[in-house]
């Protein structure tokens, strides 16, 4: 099987439960297994917070948890990586993008 092959996207893939997850007070529907961030992207929420000099929104950059610019608040904890917390039902994520959008 040649490297190509290897790398395609299989359509037959399923997902993970379905639930709600509430994001700025806005329900958002979730998946079992995906991250916050995936999540939040599917409902078309991109910004995360705003940069702390000059208020730029800031959004998902690195995906795996190296950037740091996907900063948001999870039930409570400050400053949690939305690409490495995996979603979980009922949870309830704010960021800081008031102003940026």
């Amino acid at each position: 099987m040649s490297d190509v092959n290897r790398l395609r996207v299989r359509l037959d893939v399923e997902r993970g439960a379905s639930f709600d997850i509430f994001v700025d007070g806005v329900t958002v529907p979730a998946h079992a297994g995906e991250s916050v961030a995936a999540a939040m992207l599917v409902a078309g929420k991109t910004g995360t917070r705003r940069s702390p000099r000059l208020a730029q929104l800031r959004s998902y950059f690195c995906g795996m948890g190296v950037c740091w610019e996907c900063l948001v608040r999870i039930d409570d904890t400050y400053l949690e990586r939305a690409c490495m917390q995996r979603v979980r039902p009922g949870m309830r994520v704010k960021t800081e993008t008031q102003g940026c959008e």
